[in-house]
C-alpha cells in the first residue's frame, strides 16, 4: 500500500437529500424492476437450464449476460446488509446464489452460455469477445459485496473457485492471454485484499502488461478499440471503447494502491489529464462514438451524438474514487461528483424504471432516440435494452453511494461528497447536514469527539468560489480546507459554497460547441427542454448578462424536488434558409426579433415528461 493513500469508509450512512432520495427509489423501484426485467429477459433461466439434460437453447444475444445477474447481486449485498430491502430480493438473491453453486463446474468454471453443451464456441476459444473472465471480474465483486455487507460467504466460495481455476490457467508461466473486455483486474485485486492470497494480485498485474504484446486476437475492430495496440504504460492517451479504457485504468489504480509500482501512477496521472482536459464531455460523461462506443479522438466531442454511455460514467467514477484514495487529490473527487451529478444521473428516469444507454447533451427535433444497436427506438428512455449492462450498473452503484461519501487517513477525516449523512470512523463521529447540490450550506456537528488532535479535511470544489468557514472567507490548499483542533461533543462547522449560476464555453478546438455557451449552478449542469422555451430552442441566444441574472426558482410541477433556473434568452433564427450560404466582409449579426423567459432544468431530469428537442449547449451573445 502507498503511503499517500487515504482509507474509504463504509460506515457512512446517508441521511436525506438528493442522494438518499435516489438509494430510496433504487430500493422500490429500480431493484424489482431489475429483477422483473432479468427474469423476464431469460437471465435466471440461463442457469437453470443448466440442470437439466437436453437444456433448451441460450436466451439472449450475448455469452456475457451473467455479469447483470452479477451486477444486480452486489447492489442487492448492499441492500439485503443494510437490512433495508423486502423479502422478494432476499428470495431473489438465494435462488440466483444457489444456481451458481449447483451448476458450476468442478473445475471452478462457471459460464451459462459457454457451459452449454450445443454452444457455438468452447470455454476460453474467444477471449476478445467471450467476457468469460469480465463476467468472473462481476462475480468476485458481488463475493466481496455479499461477503462484507451481508456475512454471506456462499458467493465468495463460488468466486474463489473460479478465480483460482483462471490463476491455474492463465498464471505466471501459463498461458499468456487477457480478456478482451478489463474488468477482471480490479476484482482480482479487491479478491486478494479479501483473501490474502497474492496470486490474485500477480494475476491482476500479468492480465494489465499483457495488453499491447499481440496475445489479444482482434476482431470486428482494431487493437485500439481493446487497448491492446501499446503496452498500459505507452498509452499516449485513453483510447478506443470508453468502458474497458475506463475499467482498466481503474484495476491499474488498484495495482498502484497495493504495489507502489510508480510507473503506473506516473501513467494514470498522465492519461487522467489528458481526458479531463481534451475527451470529457461538460457533463463528465466519456464516449463519444456510437459506432464502436468508443471514446474518439481529442476534442472529438458532438452533442447530439454524444454516446456518453451510462456503464462509462460508473467506470470513470470508479477511476476517479481509486486516484483519489491512492493520493488525497481533489482534482479527482472534483470530476468524480461532475460525472455523479450529471453524465451517471441523467442514465435513469425520475421514477427509477426506465434507462438511458447513451447520454447525448442534445436532442433535435426530429430525432428518434436510439440505443446504437436496434433500428427505430422510442423517444425517450427504456425500460431494458439488449444488451443491458447499463440498468444493473446502475442499480449496485447507487446502492453503494454511501461508500464514496467519506475517507480516512491516519488523525484526518477527509469529506469527499457532501451530502446529508452520518460519518462514522473509529476516532470521531459526525453529522452532516445540506441540501447540496441544490445548496451550498454545509453543517457538520461532532456527536462523539476523538481525545486527540484531529484534522478534519472538506473538499472545496473547483467552481467554488469566495467560501467560508463560520462566516470567514477561508482558501483551499490544493482543494482542501483543513480544520485541525482537539473537539468536543457539539462542536459545529458551517461550509458555504456559493452557488451562483456560471456560463461555461469550450475549448476553441472543440469545434463542436464552438460560439455556444453551457449553463451550471454547482456540480449541476442544465439544459433546456422545448416544453421550457416558447421559441424554438436551436433559435436562443443567451449572454453573460442574462445568465448573471438568471433566478434560482421553484421545481416544476412535473419535477418535484429540482431547482429550475428561469432567465430571459434573446431569439435570433437562421438568418438564412441555406444550409451553407457564402461568407462575406459585409456584418451581417442580425438584433434579436424578441426575448422571451426560458427555464432551465438539471441534465439530469432531462426526457421525463414528454419527447421534444434539448439542447445543454446554447447559441452564445
Amino acid at each position: 500500500m502507498t503511503s499517500e493513500q487515504v482509507i474509504p469508509l463504509s460506515t457512512v450512512r446517508i441521511t436525506g437529500g438528493l442522494l438518499r432520495h435516489w438509494q430510496d427509489r433504487n430500493r422500490r423501484s429500480t431493484v424489482p424492476h431489475a429483477i422483473g426485467q432479468l427474469r423476464a429477459a431469460g437471465n435466471v433461466d440461463n442457469l437453470s437450464r443448466l440442470l437439466v439434460n437436453d437444456p433448451p437453447a441460450y436466451r439472449g444475444r450475448y455469452p456475457f449476460l451473467d455479469t447483470d445477474l452479477y451486477k444486480t447481486l452486489e447492489g442487492l449485498a448492499y441492500e439485503l446488509g443494510a437490512g433495508e430491502a423486502d423479502d422478494g430480493v432476499r428470495e431473489f438473491f438465494d435462488e440466483v446464489v444457489g444456481l451458481l453453486e449447483r451448476v458450476q463446474a468442478e473445475d471452478g468454471y462457471l459460464n451459462s452460455f459457454f457451459q452449454d453443451p450445443e454452444a457455438a464456441k468452447k470455454p476460453w476459444e474467444d477471449l476478445a469477445w467471450g467476457h468469460e473472465l469480465y463476467n468472473l471480474g462481476h462475480l468476485i465483486q458481488a463475493a466481496v459485496a455479499a461477503g462484507r455487507r451481508m456475512g454471506d460467504r456462499r458467493l465468495l466460495e463460488v468466486a474463489v473457485k473460479f478465480a483460482d481455476l483462471t490463476v491455474r490457467r492463465f498464471g505466471e508461466g501459463r498461458e499468456e492471454a487477457t480478456c478482451g473486455h478489463p474488468e477482471v483486474e480490479m476484482a482480482l485485486v479487491e479478491l486478494y485484499r479479501e483473501t490474502g492470497n497474492r496470486d490474485y494480485l500477480t494475476q491482476a498485474g500479468l492480465f494489465l502488461d499483457r495488453r499491447g504484446h499481440g496475445h489479444l486476437k482482434h476482431s470486428v475492430f482494431p487493437p485500439e478499440y481493446f487497448q491492446d495496440h501499446l503496452p498500459f504504460r505507452q498509452l499516449p492517451s485513453v483510447t478506443g471503447h470508453a468502458v474497458r479504457m475506463a475499467y482498466l485504468a481503474a484495476g491499474a489504480a488498484d495495482l498502484y494502491r497495493e504495489t507502489g509500482d510508480r510507473t503506473l501512477f506516473d501513467t494514470l496521472d498522465r492519461l487522467w489529464d489528458d481526458m479531463v482536459a481534451t475527451k470529457l464531455y461538460f457533463t463528465g460523461g466519456l464516449g463519444s462514438r456510437h459506432s464502436d462506443e468508443a471514446i474518439g479522438d481529442r476534442y472529438e466531442l458532438p452533442s447530439e451524438r454524444a454516446y456518453s454511455e451510462t456503464c462509462a460514467a460508473i467506470a470513470t467514477m470508479q477511476w476517479a474514487w481509486r486516484m483519489f484514495v491512492a493520493t488525497g487529490g481533489a482534482k479527482y473527487l472534483d470530476v468524480f461528483e461532475r460525472v455523479l451529478f450529471n453524465a451517471y444521473a441523467v442514465g435513469l428516469s425520475a421514477d427509477g424504471t426506465a434507462f438511458f444507454y447513451d447520454n447525448p447533451l442534445q436532442r433535435r427535433p426530429d430525432h428518434e432516440q436510439r440505443s446504437g444497436a436496434e433500428a427505430g427506438g422510442e423517444p425517450l428512455r427504456r425500460p431494458w435494452f439488449t444488451c443491458p449492462c447499463c440498468p444493473p450498473n446502475i442499480v449496485r452503484w447507487m446502492a453503494q453511494l454511501g461508500d464514496h461519501v467519506a475517507a480516512e487517513r491516519q488523525d484526518a477525516l477527509y469529506v469527499a461528497l457532501y451530502a446529508e449523512s452520518r460519518i462514522e470512523t473509529d476516532a470521531l463521529t459526525v453529522n452532516v447536514e445540506t441540501a447540496y447540490p441544490w445548496d451550498g450550506d454545509v453543517r457538520l456537528t461532532i456527536e462523539r469527539a476523538p481525545r486527540r488532535p484531529y484534522a478534519i479535511r472538506l473538499r472545496i470544489p473547483a467552481w467554488a468560489r469566495d467560501s467560508t468557514l463560520d462566516g470567514v472567507p477561508v482558501t483551499a490548499e490544493d482543494g482542501w480546507l483543513t480544520v485541525e483542533r482537539n473537539w468536543t461533543e457539539g462542536d459545529s462547522l458551517r461550509l458555504h459554497l456559493p452557488m451562483p449560476v456560471r456560463g461555461h464555453v469550450s475549448h476553441p478546438h472543440l469545434d463542436a460547441t464552438r460560439g455556444a455557451v453551457g449553463v451550471a449552478r454547482g456540480p449541476l449542469v442544465y439544459c433546456v427542454e422545448q416544453q421550457d422555451s416558447p421559441a424554438p430552442v436551436d433559435d436562443l441566444v443567451l449572454s453573460p448578462d442574462r445568465i448573471a441574472a438568471a433566478e434560482v426558482s421553484s421545481p416544476i410541477e412535473e419535477l418535484p424536488g429540482a431547482v429550475v433556473l428561469r432567465l430571459m434568452a434573446d431569439i435570433r433564427p437562421a438568418r438564412s434558409p441555406e444550409l451553407y450560404p457564402e461568407f462575406t466582409t459585409e456584418r451581417r449579426t442580425p438584433e434579436a426579433t424578441s426575448t422571451v423567459p426560458v427555464a432551465l432544468v438539471p441534465y439530469f431530469l432531462w426526457g421525463n415528461r414528454r419527447p421534444g428537442a434539448m439542447r445543454v449547449w446554447v447559441r452564445a451573445q
